[in-house]
């Protein structure tokens, strides 16, 4: 459990995000039975949460690195 392990946390981010992967998304999009209009919204949405994804793991990663390496307060 990673709640106070920077180090665990940052082990388990490489192996598992909290959000869902973006691919898995997608898949759930392309299973869904949807109107063109909503297909077109859901690869807007899909497009705009990969990019916040993406944003969120790497600053996500900066601070667990950082507190990784920190000493730890007796």
């Amino acid at each position: 459990m990673y709640h106070y392990d920077a180090r665990t946390a940052l082990d388990e981010l490489a192996e598992e995000a909290t959000l869902p992967n973006p691919v898995h998304l997608r898949d759930m999009i392309l299973r869904a039975q949807l109107t063109p209009e909503q297909a077109l919204e859901m690869n807007r949405q899909l497009h705009s949460y990969m990019e916040h994804f993406g944003d969120v793991t790497r600053t996500g990663r900066s601070i667990l690195e950082i507190l990784a390496t920190a000493p730890k307060r007796q």
